[in-house]
């Protein structure tokens, strides 16, 4: 640690988030450093709980690790650095490898392609006898004819490194999967291909202490992200009830898949699906705070701040016991959609139940909670089909975020 004893935490990010991350590192009295690009200097981050920030120019947020390890290298001459952390998936292979760099400790390169790297996780979660989807690396053509021919049409190809649903494509016969195979030139063996099931979609929220699961979440998506995505839809996520059998298988096999990929100390967001017929598969995880303003569901049902937690177990990092603050029990439900108006007046939505707005350009937002799962439904219900007639409007998905 620094001499002054003040532990000093670099922060990566290429998009403006972790915000209550740093806020917290702040508060427990650490030094914050923040590594993000050239193109957010302007970004509305929480200058007043970060001691320096660091730009990497970029074009596209893309980075060039050489002049990053070049760039860090030159800055730990004068600064001592305890931690590095990833407030966003992008990152966390960077963050790993700059950990290798300067052998500072944490989760490397290997554990960090597990939460990264969807053909990776898919093949350890296999090994370890978690139940998957069928699923292929996109790299030996005569393997891809005979998965074609053995395993039934429609497949997702995904890539194995973006987030969410950027770049995916649903293919329904042998003719668009080659298409969609050759279409990728060169970029093919970083594309996997999985059989797709039909069915609902759930994510759990975790918080992990020395390999521990102390706090895990699960929620149920409305409409599956890729159709939001992809088709236009409003996007919605429900809590569910912890003690409810559909609560608990998934929350256990949320658990065999932290364990089985090896996640060490912080947060995750994993998703599943439960196929038709019943069946429950892992579908992906990665080691950070979920997007689209999970987080913020989160803590609408829980009263549990993810990023909050997840600064204070890595300044901990296993030296001290983490105290997980009271759970609270409520039920809660986020609505979003892209608006036709620039800044949409939610103002009609005046139940007692709203305890959040999103605040973003072109979009609608709103968090509702409640002790009654019931009423919860009922909003969400009755919200959604209203969003669809104030609100809601498309935008062509493109192959990768631009925020």
């Amino acid at each position: 640690m620094s001499t002054d004893n003040k532990i000093t935490v670099l922060a990566v990010s290429s998009y403006e988030k972790g915000h209550d991350f740093m806020r917290e590192a702040k508060a427990q009295g650490c030094r914050v450093i923040l590594l993000t690009s050239k193109s957010l200097e302007d970004a509305d981050w929480p200058r007043e709980s970060i001691d320096e920030i660091f730009y990497i120019v970029d074009k596209n947020k893309e980075w060039n690790m050489q002049d990053v390890i070049y760039g860090v290298s030159y800055l730990a001459r004068t600064e001592n650095i305890d931690r590095i952390v990833a407030l966003d998936d992008f990152d966390v292979e960077r963050a790993a490898s700059l950990r290798e760099h300067l052998r500072i400790g944490g989760m490397g390169d290997t554990t960090a392609r597990y939460f990264r790297d969807k053909l990776a996780m898919r093949m350890r979660a296999q090994e370890m006898g978690i139940p998957v989807p069928e699923f292929l690396h996109v790299l030996n053509h005569k393997k891809i004819s005979q998965f074609a021919d053995k395993v039934p049409f429609p497949y997702m190809i995904k890539p194995r490194l973006l987030a969410g649903s950027y770049g995916l494509k649903k293919v329904n016969d042998k003719r668009e999967m080659w298409e969609r195979i050759n279409q990728l030139g060169d970029e093919q063996s970083f594309f996997l291909m999985e059989r797709f099931i039909p069915g609902s979609i759930y994510h759990v929220d975790t918080i992990i202490s020395e390999r521990e699961i102390v706090f895990g979440l699960a929620s149920k998506y409305g409409t599956p992200p890729f159709e939001v995505a992809h088709q236009g839809r409003v996007f919605t996520s429900q809590t569910l009830d912890s003690n409810s059998d559909e609560a608990k298988e998934v929350l256990e096999l949320n658990t065999k898949v932290i364990k089985a990929l090896g996640l060490l100390r912080g947060v995750s967001h994993s998703e599943f699906i439960r196929a038709e017929e019943g069946k429950l598969y892992f579908l992906e995880t990665s080691a950070r705070v979920g997007g689209a303003n999970l987080s913020s569901l989160v803590e609408a049902a829980s009263g549990i701040n993810l990023w909050r937690e997840w600064a204070k177990i890595e300044i901990l990092k296993g030296e001290k016991p983490y105290k997980l603050p009271k759970v609270n029990n409520d039920f809660a439900a986020i609505i979003t959609s892209l608006s036709k108006q620039e800044w949409p007046n939610l103002d009609a939505y005046n139940d007692p139940e709203v305890v959040w707005r999103l605040k973003k350009g072109y979009h609608a937002g709103l968090i509702i909670k409640s002790s009654k799962k019931e009423r919860v439904e009922e909003l969400v219900e009755q919200y959604t089909k209203r969003f669809y007639d104030d609100f809601f409007t498309t935008a062509k998905m493109g192959e990768r975020p631009s925020n």
